[in-house]
């Protein structure tokens, strides 16, 4: 195969593609190429100021991520895809921790992996013998939200977030790198936050030093899924009920409340009922009980310690509010 496709074969190739992502489940696809991400001095920066907090990995591939033709040898282009999983929250009972929304169903690593596989199965078929395809699901250096805005998905939101038209930012992303020359789709160039900062307001913590710059070390989702020591105090009091992740800055999205709708599909099913988890559940379980009951989910990331953690988090701050 020659290493560069005619014109009319990619975009041929290209459209099949797509459409077989659509046919295995995933929600959109966009391709893009692998050439320097424009963010680098960015990401340079969160790193040296720590922003990252414990999340060491990030340092290990950066450099990587700010070139991704260097992941993968002979790649050439990535397809991006994504999965949207926006349902509707069930309503609050009381001494119950919240759950984010991504996070009542299986892991979605393994759950999206499957169909993943299955496209870049496809792609190495319509590209030759000799092709590359390889699958990455939230893993790895893949800078994935970057490709996924080069492709043409939607923009980066102030929040950090992909938002998508039509859809908002419940997705997932996942991306296949092949040597495969398919037609790159346009970037999107727009920023549709316009001056709204309804994300950055709303964050407890206060996480947002700056539109579109995070400071994971104060993030409810970095605090009570990445993190494993001793919560500060004046951080632990703002995280609320949550007890494993966070949706507040998507939550109050005009673009999700607008837009966000139900059509994921039963690639990752999620149980609308898991996303509220009794405060006391984690004290009465051993850890192999725990990895019976959510070794399969994204709650076993942090652990049965991370979890009693979090649930004594959440149950102190229930008892400030009762007794305010």
């Amino acid at each position: 195969m020659a290493p560069h496709a005619a014109p009319a074969l990619s975009v041929e190739r290209a459209a099949r593609v797509k459409a077989e992502a659509r046919r295995l489940g995933f929600s959109d696809a966009g391709i893009t190429d692998l050439t320097p991400t424009p963010h680098g001095d960015a990401l340079d920066t969160w790193l040296a100021r720590g922003l990252a907090g414990t999340m060491r990995y990030m340092h290990r591939q950066a450099e990587r991520r700010k070139r991704p033709a260097e992941i993968v040898a002979g790649a050439i282009r990535v397809v991006v895809v994504m999965y949207n999983y926006a349902h509707e929250d069930a309503v609050e009972p009381p001494d119950h921790g919240h759950v984010a929304k991504y996070a009542r169903g299986p892991d979605y690593h393994q759950a999206l992996r499957p169909a993943l596989d299955g496209l870049a199965m496809f792609i190495r078929e319509i590209g030759g013998p000799s092709s590359i395809a390889r699958a990455y699901v939230d893993a790895g250096p893949v800078p994935e939200r970057e490709l996924a805005q080069r492709a043409g998905l939607g923009w980066i939101g102030k929040n950090t977030m992909l938002i998508t038209p039509m859809r908002g930012s419940y997705t997932l992303l996942a991306s296949v790198l092949t040597s495969v020359d398919l037609a790159a789709d346009p970037p999107f160039r727009a920023d549709r936050c316009g001056s709204c900062t309804k994300c950055l307001d709303a964050c407890p913590t206060a996480a947002f030093p700056k539109p579109r710059v995070l400071d994971a070390t104060r993030c409810v989702s970095y605090l009570t899924i990445e993190y494993r020591g001793p919560v500060a105090p004046e951080l632990g009091s703002a995280t609320g009920s949550w007890v494993f992740g966070c949706d507040v800055c998507q939550d109050v999205c005009p673009w999700n409340q607008k837009f966000a709708r139900t059509d994921g599909g039963g690639l990752l099913p999620l149980d609308p009922a898991r996303a509220w988890v009794p405060l006391d559940t984690f004290t009465a379980l051993d850890e192999r009980t725990f990895d019976d009951q959510y070794g399969w989910t994204p709650l076993a990331r942090p652990g049965l310690s991370g979890m009693r953690r979090n649930a004594a988090l959440a149950a102190a701050n229930a008892s400030r509010l009762e007794s305010s």
